[in-house]
């Protein structure tokens, strides 16, 4: 793994645990996504349409599908995983989904962009695997409804793999701006969210009046986090990728932990010490 690569997925773990504790600290639900992705898509208007000025992207009607597809799965990753959160477990979910995320998109590298997974790389994923999952409470067999959170994880996580290979695809042979990609993800949930936000009105104009600069940071961080692993991807086999993203997980408990008093450092920082050590063998691979 690259210098440049590992910088730009440490940077993006960085953003996503930043938004994501913004938006914890909110407590929002759709709305709230509906509120940042609006404010995120009028922020990343310039930058967006210099990349169209400057690198002038030929997109043929195959890369505009693959787009819009890109931003279907990205969409249906968040409504099936907070239905998930809804019917089922957190405790369960979460981790599941986590896992099966990057154990899936790895396979699906393998198998379909014929990228090769040496034994440091299988070894150094399968770390930060197993360290993401029990950092975030492992797996609950005392979780009420234990098949349908398992259902929920494991098709989230599904999509995760799905949409990872998908948009390397996307960069590395449509030739895509990452930028755009993404930027084609927010307009999607702009439009599709768009019923639902206005029927929740006030809800948003109260979030939006208390946590203003909260919002604004979760729509600086939360495109700007993919968007530097997109240009990780289009450079870096995903077999590296996919598991040194989830180590945005630990520094996002570590924040809980140490920011917002949520307790249990001493086993989290056992968890904590595996994901660093797949990290060292996925960067000297």
């Amino acid at each position: 793994m690259t210098l440049l690569s590992l910088a730009l997925v440490l940077t993006a773990a960085l953003c996503h645990a930043t938004w994501n504790t913004l938006v914890k600290r909110i407590n929002g639900g759709p709305e709230l996504v509906w509120l940042f992705s609006v404010i995120a898509a009028v922020i990343y208007v310039p930058v967006t349409g210099w990349v169209l000025f400057v690198d002038q992207p030929v997109l043929g009607t195959q890369a505009i599908i693959f787009c819009i597809v890109s931003a279907v799965l990205h969409l249906g990753y968040f409504l099936l995983l907070q239905q998930g959160y809804r019917q089922g477990d957190l405790s369960l979910v979460y981790p599941t989904a986590r896992s099966t995320g990057p154990l899936l998109s790895t396979g699906f590298a393998v198998a379909i962009l014929g990228e090769h997974l040496t034994l440091p790389i299988f070894l150094g994923g399968l770390a930060i695997i197993i360290g993401v999952v029990f950092l975030t409470g492992g797996f609950n067999r005392s979780a009420r409804h234990m098949s349908r959170s398992l259902a929920f994880g494991v098709a989230a996580g599904t999509i995760i793999g799905t949409y990872t290979v998908w948009d390397a695809y996307t960069l590395r042979a449509l030739l895509v701006p990452p930028l755009l990609l993404e930027y084609s993800s927010i307009l999607l949930r702009v439009t599709a969210l768009a019923p639902f936000a206005v029927t929740r009105r006030a809800e948003i104009k109260r979030q939006w009046s208390e946590h203003r600069l909260a919002v604004i940071g979760i729509a600086v961080f939360n495109p700007l986090a993919y968007i530097l692993v997109l240009i990780a991807l289009a450079f870096t086999p995903v077999v590296y990728v996919a598991p040194a993203r989830e180590v945005s997980v630990l520094i996002t408990v570590m924040i809980g932990t140490l920011l917002l008093g949520e307790g249990e450092f001493k086993r989290r920082m056992g968890w904590a010490g595996l994901i660093l050590a797949g990290m060292v063998l996925l960067a000297l691979s």
